[in-house]
């Protein structure tokens, strides 16, 4: 019988992408759903990037883009990291894709070979396992727990590398957990990467500018560091660009070269008009950044306050990014209206999307069964009411 190719087979399909589709399907049937499982900005992209994108149309960029993106941005892209976070890389050393994620998977794609190992703190992005996967390489999982504030340490990271330990991801703000590594802990982190030849640190750090605490800091800073990181970044959380899918990975040139090759090979370069839009994001006024920023840091203290109010709950305080990942195992093995059981946070948020219809993802997801994901780039009637809801359902388990 005719299958699917096996590299598919070990794949798992993405499940805040689920969880998003079943509360469209639910929203169809006339359902009010408050969706907080997927991470994307409720704000509109701003008008003046809009009005570049408009330009671009008329000034007919409408053609095929070079690969690696057109010169303009990755100038404006390299002047971003000179200003902002004090990194110089040239053109050359800047590779444009669709979208951060293919970003990442470019880097993975490029670096891991079949047996080579991927070390990924746990909670984790859903797509970082499936993409080492689809290498042929081995995610390798380190648990950042709670009480750790989701943050792994030194010590672990040295624990876990093996001679086949071929690179770290690192998530910086987080998703799912909202934590950011401070100055002083990515240091100790490079610290233990520069004891080990050939092992390189994948550095998402896509919400960049979604940070509550104070600057940004990536670990390509330290001395030593800059030849074995690859930065990923783009456009689509700062920018509420998240359709124009625009990504861009900062790297050293041998490895911008290979991820050229193998986006050529299934790509091309990323759209031209998007490309434009983006050129003017980052080299116009940074304020739309600065009042989203701060929008989302009121989004996050009345999630914080509101779920602390629920019983059985316990909740971190996210210093970056638009997300929380409450601890939820309290209410495993407690049983539902119609005499189901809760075994875990997947059984959850079946729960709370069918009873209290508000879409949120189970931890299990993310490597953390314990805990649970709600997006807070909502507004904050959304925000209030979905934590209501919550609140009346969850009360409802015995």
């Amino acid at each position: 019988m005719a299958q699917l190719s096996n590299r598919l087979q070990r794949l798992a399909p993405s499940a805040t992408l689920a969880m998003s589709q079943k509360s469209s399907e639910m929203k169809a049937q006339g359902i009010d759903v408050i969706n907080m499982s997927v991470g994307e900005p409720d704000f509109n992209t701003p008008d003046h990037i809009k009005v570049a994108a408009k330009l671009a149309i008329d000034e007919n960029y409408s053609r095929y883009s070079p690969v690696p993106g057109y010169a303009e941005l990755r100038q404006a892209i390299a002047r971003k990291l000179e200003r902002e976070n004090q990194l110089h890389y040239q053109p050359s050393e800047i590779l444009v894709s669709n979208g951060a994620k293919q970003s990442v998977c470019n880097t993975v794609m490029a670096l891991v070979n079949p047996g080579d190992e991927v070390i990924i703190p746990a909670p984790y992005w859903v797509s970082y396992p499936q993409m080492v996967l689809l290498a042929g390489g081995t995610p390798v999982f380190i648990e950042a727990r709670f009480d750790q504030n989701f943050k792994i340490t030194p010590e672990q990271l040295e624990k876990a590398i093996t001679p086949k330990t071929r690179m770290l991801i690192l998530c910086s703000p987080s998703n799912p957990t909202g934590s950011v590594y401070s100055k002083e802990e990515l240091a100790g982190l490079a610290e233990v990467i520069k004891r080990h030849d050939d092992l390189f640190v994948l550095a998402d750090e896509i919400y960049e500018h979604i940070n509550y605490v104070g600057r940004h800091e990536s670990i390509a800073q330290f001395e030593g560091m800059k030849d074995r990181s690859i930065i990923v970044n783009g456009v689509s959380k700062a920018y509420a660009m998240t359709g124009w899918r625009i990504g861009y990975i900062a790297a050293p040139e041998w490895i911008v070269k290979g991820c050229n090759k193998l986006q050529g090979q299934y790509t091309s370069g990323p759209c031209s008009v998007s490309q434009k839009a983006a050129e003017f994001a980052y080299t116009q006024s940074q304020e739309c950044v600065e009042q989203m920023r701060q929008a989302f840091e009121r989004r996050r203290n009345l999630i914080v306050e509101l779920a602390k109010d629920i019983p059985g709950l316990e909740v971190n305080v996210p210093e970056g990014a638009f997300y929380l990942f409450p601890k939820c195992s309290s209410f495993f093995g407690k049983r539902t209206e119609d005499g189901s059981f809760i075994n875990n946070s997947t059984d959850l948020a079946l729960y709370l999307l069918e009873k209290g219809h508000v879409a949120t993802v189970g931890g299990d997801a993310f490597g953390d069964p314990e805990c649970f994901r709600m997006s807070y780039a909502t507004s904050d009637e959304n925000i209030r009411e979905a934590m209501r809801r919550i609140k009346e359902v969850l009360s409802k388990l015995k």
